[in-house]
């Protein structure tokens, strides 16, 4: 069967990565998570003092672009690969509300975009690969054999996030929660590089009303075609 390349981008929270994990462990594809990039350089600009509630460095940070090393190590008992960065295991720590808080902002910086887009080109380069984010089918791979956006209601998106950092201890408020996911919405959809908008031949896929398995079901479909006409 020959391997495509399959790009998935959309808003947050709409179950992205959930999704491109499912697709690559069933296809024996590689994942690329490259909100976890965006995640990653966001966490190290914490880290360093570049950015909080009331300033962000942004000078500072593109200078110390060189020095960040992201990469991702398979972990089989999870049966995905993790993040690190500088060479410390990070999957957990990227994924709170502080940084989700942040990584937006981080994530319209031109620079920070441009060194982590070279890196996820080279990741899919030799296809087989599912790889998303906020601009995989507009600006990575515009010639993805399959582009898909995922959107669903900011609401529903919301109600995902909260219960997701509710399981994992996480002390958080709904109301925060969806005020971030409408923020990040604005954010991302607005920057001057890269914007988040729909590919012209992505497919749209809105899981407000979905089950995981009628959504994975219905794209495992739209791959069969596209590996189809591929041929």
């Amino acid at each position: 069967m020959n391997k495509i390349t399959i790009a998935i981008d959309g808003f947050s929270s709409t179950g992205k990565s959930t999704v491109a994990k499912q697709l690559a462990k069933h296809l024996g594809y590689v994942y690329v998570d490259t909100g976890a990039m965006y995640r990653a350089v966001t966490l190290y600009a914490m880290q360093n003092g570049l950015i909080d509630r009331n300033h962000f460095n942004v000078e500072t940070l593109v200078e110390c672009l060189p020095e960040i090393n992201i990469n991702f190590k398979f972990n089989a008992e999870l049966g995905f690969a993790e993040v690190y960065l500088n060479g410390t295991n990070v999957e957990k720590n990227i994924r709170t509300l502080e940084v989700s808080s942040f990584v937006s902002q981080v994530a319209a910086i031109s620079e920070v975009r441009q060194k982590l887009v070279e890196q996820q080109q080279k990741m899919g380069a030799d296809k087989g690969v599912v790889m998303d984010g906020r601009d995989i089918g507009t600006v990575v791979f515009p010639d993805a054999e399959l582009k898909l956006f995922m959107t669903a209601t900011a609401e529903t998106r919301a109600k995902r996030r909260f219960k997701e950092l509710i399981d994992r201890g996480d002390k958080v408020e709904y109301e925060d929660v969806l005020n971030n996911v409408k923020e990040r919405d604005y954010i991302d959809s607005n920057r001057e590089d890269s914007p988040l908008v729909k590919a012209d031949d992505a497919i749209e896929i809105d899981n407000s009303n979905m089950t995981l398995d009628e959504q994975f079901e219905k794209i495992l479909q739209l791959v069969k075609l596209a590996v189809e006409d591929g041929k």
